[in-house]
């Protein structure tokens, strides 16, 4: 029994909770608010990178939105990670560059869990080792 526990399958199942926990997040925290709530959004993102209004919110639904749905799945995973982490990169250091460690924790936080998702795989639990095996 304990080696089944601390076995191999320990790091995918580490990757599977990461992918479902961090996707959840995201989602719940900032996707589908912003989803919701479209036109209040609008009125007042932060558009640092001078994109339109429109095309940033645009944006900021694609990565907190869709990409945790694939994410979670374990489809395209490293890919899908690659606009979550430009988008918490470009709020941390452009939007709120005022804030302290303690103020953007949350953001920092997902940051290295979509980083260290990014940098592993989606691991052996994922739609994207089923297309890799097929």
């Amino acid at each position: 029994m304990l080696k089944r526990f601390i076995g191999s399958a320990t790091p995918d199942a580490g990757l599977l909770f990461a992918r479902l926990a961090g996707a959840a997040l995201l989602l719940w925290v900032h996707g589908l608010p912003k989803l919701l709530h479209w036109q209040q959004e609008l009125a007042h993102i932060d558009d640092p990178l001078h994109l339109g209004r429109g095309v940033t919110l645009a944006c900021a639904l694609f990565a907190e939105v869709l990409c945790p749905f694939l994410i979670a799945a374990g489809l395209f995973t490293r890919l899908a990670c690659l606009p979550v982490l430009f988008l918490l990169g470009v709020s941390m250091v452009l939007v709120h560059p005022d804030w302290s460690i303690e103020q953007g924790q949350f953001g920092w936080l997902l940051l290295i869990v979509f980083g260290t998702i990014a940098l592993a795989g989606a691991g052996r639990w994922s739609l994207d080792r089923r297309l890799a095996a097929a």
